[in-house]
């Protein structure tokens, strides 16, 4: 049975990825800042936290198979781009960057020991480069760089076993992207899901959207 560590799962779309999961028969980890609402409690911004949550699963669960970047935060969503505050950038970069580069680090190691495993990092249509504009700037290229450590990182572990790839699970009806966003959660996990699950000759290094690659 695999082992699935989804960070950001205490609600929305990284709740949502835990629950398909978990229907396909794999072992989850849901992580999150909440202690009451997840399995492992885990802050991506915090070294700390990240090198806890490391000691807490691998001596309950032995290893992480499947890694699910989802942790995100949106700030300053309508600011325009010479008005976002530094510290808006760094609080972003925090999460949404550096705290899934600090994740990886932690557990793909084991997955490049094994020979084998899946990172998905959840990023956005806002961090798509070929159609990029002025929506939240800090969110966008934050997501834009989410993409960039997405194919370093499967340039990195290629040939050996672990498939990294990046999803833009398209505007879903969270907390994040509001009540009048025209996908649900269960249709933003889809891709995420299926490609957690993908088979040791799956697509590595891509970036995709309804099942299908797209362009950066």
């Amino acid at each position: 049975m695999k082992i699935a560590l989804v960070t950001g799962a205490n609600r929305g779309i990284g709740l949502e990825v835990a629950r398909q999961l978990a229907a396909a028969g794999v072992t989850v980890i849901k992580t999150g800042r909440d202690p009451g609402h997840v399995d492992v409690v885990l802050d991506v911004t915090n070294a700390d936290s990240i090198a806890a949550c490391k000691r807490t699963v691998l001596a309950e669960f032995g290893r992480v198979d499947i890694l699910v970047n989802n942790a995100a935060v949106l700030i300053g969503e309508d600011r325009d781009l010479l008005a976002t505050p530094i510290d808006e950038f760094r609080m972003t970069f925090e999460t949404n960057v550096f705290g899934a580069i600090a994740v990886a680090q932690a557990f793909v190691p084991g997955m490049v020991e094994r020979r084998t495993g899946s990172v998905v990092n959840v990023s956005s249509a806002a961090g798509q480069l070929s159609s990029m504009g002025t929506y939240a700037p800090a969110y966008s290229i934050s997501k834009a760089s989410l993409n960039a450590f997405t194919v370093q990182l499967a340039a990195a572990t290629r040939g050996m076993g672990v498939l990294v790839n990046s999803v833009n699970p398209g505007w879903v009806r969270t907390r994040m992207g509001g009540p009048g966003a025209p996908t649900s959660v269960e249709q933003g996990a889809d891709t995420i899901v299926w490609l957690a699950l993908q088979p040791a000759n799956g697509p590595t290094g891509q970036f995709f959207s309804n099942r299908h690659p797209i362009n950066w």
